[in-house]
């Protein structure tokens, strides 16, 4: 069985002085970079919004970290982060990018955000990483990243769902920990089969 290491998100919006700051998501690079070659495959995802997207709050002229109902359900509203092209949607400067078999793309439709590395926020829309991973026979799959709450509790929950063994290695993730997101991930996590390590 192919064992991958899935690595969300660790992109300098992400990281202290980006747009959308995770406390200590610098933190994770070194002990990320070791970890890679432990694992059969490396799969890095990476935030990819086009400007004004629908996530944004100055798209729709509300507070950051507000709440919106879209088409498919609650939405916080994001400040700008992770811009395709820009700095700020670029990998952390020191993580070995080099070693990624495949770099997956997610948020780049406008009207619709995406945590997760299997599916949009619909819920049903693929991003294609699911046939990927069939298709190398990979069953195994350990999660680090940014944020923990969010694109790493997504993704993990939906590779639970999907069938994977999924492990999340918490020492190699950071959490944005907004209104009692980091607890809710984790209980979450937990009921989906997700291993906490």
């Amino acid at each position: 069985m192919t064992h991958a290491l899935l690595v969300i998100d660790v992109q300098n919006d992400f990281c202290p002085g980006g747009a959308l700051a995770v406390a200590g998501g610098d933190e994770i690079v070194a002990g990320i970079n070791t970890a890679m070659a432990n694992f059969d495959a490396v799969i890095l995802t990476q935030d990819w919004h086009p400007a004004g997207h629908s996530s944004f709050a100055s798209t729709h002229d509300a507070a950051p970290m507000s709440m919106m109902e879209m088409p498919y359900g609650p939405q916080v509203l994001w400040p700008d982060h992770c811009i395709q092209g820009t700095q700020g949607a670029a990998f952390h400067n020191q993580l070995h990018v080099d070693r990624a078999d495949l770099i997956i793309r997610k948020g780049f439709n406008p009207a619709i955000d995406s945590y997760s590395a299997f599916f949009e926020n619909d819920k049903t829309t693929p991003t294609g990483l699911e046939g990927y991973l069939r298709t190398r026979g990979i069953a195994t799959l350990t999660l680090v990243g940014l944020a923990t709450d969010f694109c790493v509790n997504y993704s993990a929950v939906d590779a639970a769902n999907l069938g994977f063994d999924v492990t999340v290695n918490m020492a190699l993730c950071r959490a944005i920990d907004f209104d009692g997101s980091l607890d809710a991930a984790r209980d979450g996590m937990a009921q989906a089969g997700v291993t906490l390590a």
